[in-house]
């Protein structure tokens, strides 16, 4: 999990997960296409993010396709973000009930 936190820590890696988010299954030219950074830039950022396992690739004869992988983001949210909304959801129900009660 640290080497997701690690590449979603930088703004550029950031676009670049938006990017796939918005069309997946870019081609390295693609994704270079409206930014600004080099290829070589762009490449060295792919790397970290597929070692994060945030971006997953196929090769498809010549071109080599990048696409989003979600699951460690949910991961995330699962473990750090979704116990603070259970706690949340619930003080909602017992409001509910309470004024639901009160209305009777």
């Amino acid at each position: 999990m640290d080497k997701v936190f690690r590449a979603l820590a930088d703004p550029s890696r950031r676009q670049l997960l938006d990017r796939l988010h918005a069309d997946n299954g870019q081609t390295l030219g693609a994704l270079c296409e409206r930014l600004a950074m080099t290829r070589q830039a762009v490449t060295k950022h792919l790397v970290l993010l597929e070692d994060a396992n945030l971006v997953a690739t196929v090769r498809r004869g010549r071109e080599k396709l990048h696409y989003l992988n979600p699951v460690p983001i949910h991961e995330i949210a699962e473990r750090w973000i979704g116990k603070f909304e259970h706690t949340r959801l619930a003080a909602l129900s017992d409001l509910k009930k309470v004024l639901e009660d009160s209305d009777e």
